[in-house]
């Protein structure tokens, strides 16, 4: 039933699309449905090359427009089915969904019949966008979330079974996933000055340029609604302030996607020939076909896609088998977009956690609040119910107590009285009846002990928004213990020197730091000695996984994440921790910019992901960052690889329940998704210095584009 208007004031321009100073498109329409059609216009002239982009990448085109280096994306994606699902998915839509994304492509098709999809990128690289497919959005969905949960880990747990023993893949738990550090978190009106609540956070992915998250607001008759959207999608999945709700999610780290490994054989008969995979009752067959690639500037490639009964296969395995993914919105023909109109709609979080039944995946963890004061916490998508040991390793496919029975985890829901974290840590995404590793606690911890500071009844915007930029590095104490444990007699005098000083360090990973960038200095080399110990040797050895998954399978940026792990008990392989942290300790006290005071910004600089062909790829601006992994601001970097972040908050926002207009937000670069443009990285400055750009929502001040 659709829900009666709330009677939101028009603009006097009527429909169409306004600007505020930061160039964010607001838009008006007359229905949900002319607003999908005018989001979808907009997105298409704003941001043109990188939905396009995002397009040919759900389709495994990529190679067509950016050359042979995008042939190993457009494999996996040919291999995993994305377009195919894509298209199951729209195809299992309800009637008003489906009209609903339909008027969003409807829409992006527009511009093109209108000639704004053009820009120097389509002119740089040869490209050019074409007409949209119905389920193109739900594509574009999944080129930003197939590689976002845990299957490919399972890649780099078996590589360590195989060359270091299974005893050896609890070494390497990091207690979470590689890459982690989106935060959200909610004080109840209770905790605030307001009465009503606040919720604040920041996701974190990588730092594409244009950003992942476009500034947005969607309003009608029926709803009017700030947030940020998914260049290319309809909606405002992840986080948005409806005037009566808003709501932010993190990542649940949840273990929803299994490998199995396959035995396939070939056989010939009367028939022709066909693919047989090894299942639980004897060979069963596969459905075969090959697709051809096409590469600029090169020559085309054949790839064979081939789906066992529990999925797509991705990858060869190192034993000369294969490795299939088997994933719920495969398997169930539902993606989650259903959730996405009655999210808009929402008056109370009731409705808001009843749009989050039909979420399917990426599973997250939801903070929401409303005006009458009510905060909710819980985790919403499909986590199947199977061996737990399925979380760990790829599964073997001819064994059925490794199959999915169909069945799929209760997953938990919490009314909050007080405060709600959520740092993709296990008290936050539902612990082990979801998944076996999640981020570490710092992070949720410190976030925590920040609110619990402020007296009680006197959070407010400005409390919420210091916290996004706290540098206090959660491994510290760690690090501190393994420095103190040190002889110092058995130091050279500058390493001594380097240990005195950071041993007075307060921890703080501050650009300005000089003792935060020896630190980093010294946990770099740790983590190459460690990587290059004789006992670690066999991990270097070929994998036969695709070279996709390389970024999971690194052996340094491996060890950098796991390295409280293994500095707590890397004895079990043969590695003294003491004698290694000394010689890095040593080696760093031999680097002579360090001793000249080079300050943590120097080494740890923006690095921007910019998908850009030619000379434009040089548009990318940088900048000194605070932060790290391990703190609130965890702007992250691979210690031992490259001190540079190219992974970091892509938004931030706080929401305020009692007054919209007093919320706030900003992304890392600006509005406009080409380089030439004012607004193409207008708020980097506001993002670098941790400040937010106020929310607009007077219609009087807003500017609006001339057709």
């Amino acid at each position: 039933m659709t829900p009666a208007p709330t009677h939101n004031p028009a603009p006097a321009g009527g429909p169409g699309t306004y600007r505020d100073s930061w160039g964010i498109p607001h838009l008006w329409a007359e229905s949900a449905d002319d607003l999908a059609y005018l989001q979808g216009l907009n997105a298409a002239s704003d941001r043109s090359w990188q939905i396009e982009l995002e397009r040919w990448r759900s389709e495994g085109r990529a190679a067509e427009v950016l050359g042979p280096d995008a042939v190993v994306w457009d494999r996996f994606a040919r291999q995993a089915r994305l377009d195919d699902t894509a298209r199951r998915c729209f195809e299992n839509f309800d009637d008003d969904t489906k009209r609903w994304c339909g008027q969003y492509v409807a829409g992006v098709n527009q511009a093109l019949s209108e000639g704004l999809r053009g820009g120097p990128e389509f002119d740089e690289s040869g490209g050019a966008p074409e007409l949209w497919n119905p389920w193109t959005p739900l594509g574009v969905f999944l080129v930003h979330h197939i590689l976002f949960s845990t299957f490919p880990n399972k890649l780099f747990r078996a590589h360590v079974a195989r060359t270091l023993g299974d005893d050896a893949v609890g070494l390497f738990s990091i207690e979470a996933p590689v890459w982690s550090g989106s935060n959200a978190w909610a004080a109840h009106g209770s905790e605030t000055a307001s009465g009503l609540p606040l919720v604040a956070g920041d996701p974190h992915r990588l730092m594409e340029l244009p950003g992942v998250y476009q500034q947005v607001r969607l309003a009608c008759p029926e709803f009017d609604a700030i947030g940020f959207a998914f260049p290319g999608v309809p909606g405002l999945p992840h986080f948005a302030h409806t005037g009566h709700t808003a709501w932010a999610i993190t990542n649940a780290m949840a273990d929803y996607q299994d490998l199995f490994e396959e035995e396939l054989r070939r056989v010939t008969d009367v028939d022709g020939e066909r693919v047989e995979a090894r299942g639980a009752e004897g060979w069963e067959p596969v459905v075969v076909s090959t697709e051809t690639v096409r590469v600029r500037g090169g020559d085309a490639v054949d790839v064979e896609v081939m789906e066992t009964m529990r999925g797509s296969v991705i990858s060869a395995a190192p034993d000369g088998g294969a490795l299939s993914l088997r994933f719920p919105a495969r398997v169930e023909g539902r993606l989650g977009f259903e959730a996405l109109l009655p999210l808009l709609r929402s008056r109370n979080v009731s409705e808001v956690e009843a749009a989050f039944d039909a979420w399917v995946e990426p599973v997250n963890s939801v903070v929401a609040a409303d005006d009458s004061g009510a905060v909710r916490h819980f985790v919403a998508g499909l986590v199947p119910q199977r061996n737990p040991s399925n979380r760990r390793l790829p599964a073997p496919a001819f064994s059925a107590r490794h199959a999915w029975d169909g069945q799929y985890v209760v997953l938990p829901r919490t009314k909050v009285q007080r405060f709600a974290v959520s740092a993709n840590d296990r008290a936050a995404g539902g612990g082990d009846a979801v998944a076996m590793e999640f981020a570490p606690a710092h992070r949720a911890l410190r976030i925590r002990e920040l609110l619990e500071a402020a007296p009680g009844g006197s959070l407010t915007v400005d409390t919420m928004q210091a916290i996004h930029t706290d540098t206090q590095l959660g491994p510290w104490p760690v690090f501190r213990s393994i420095l103190s444990g040190l002889d110092a007699d058995d130091l050279s005098g500058e390493a001594k020197e380097l240990r005195s000083e950071l041993l007075g360090w307060d921890g703080r990973m501050d650009a300005a730091s000089h003792q935060a960038a020896v630190l980093a200095a010294w946990r770099g080399v740790l983590v190459q000695r460690i990587a290059r110990h004789s006992a670690l040797a066999p991990l270097h050895e070929p994998t036969a996984y695709s070279p996709l998954f390389g970024p999971w399978l690194s052996v340094p940026s491996r060890i950098g994440f796991a390295l409280e792990t293994l500095l707590a008990r890397g004895s079990e392989l043969g590695i003294s921790v003491g004698v290694e942290a000394a010689a890095a300790l040593e080696d760093v006290a031999l680097e002579e910019a360090l001793l000249d005071g080079a300050s943590w910004g120097e080494r740890h600089q923006l690095l921007a992901v910019h998908v850009l062909p030619g000379a434009l790829s040089e548009a990318a601006p940088a900048a000194d960052l605070s932060g790290d992994t391990g703190c609130v601001l965890c702007t992250e970097s691979l210690p031992g690889v490259d001190d540079r972040s190219f992974r970091g908050p892509v938004a931030r926002y706080v929401w305020d329940l009692s007054d919209r207009a007093n919320s706030r937000w900003i992304v890392p670069f600006g509005a406009a998704g080409t380089p030439e443009h004012e607004h193409f990285a207008d708020q980097l400055p506001l993002w670098t210095a941790g400040k937010l750009a106020p929310v607009v929502t007077d219609w009087s001040v807003l500017t609006k584009d001339t057709p």
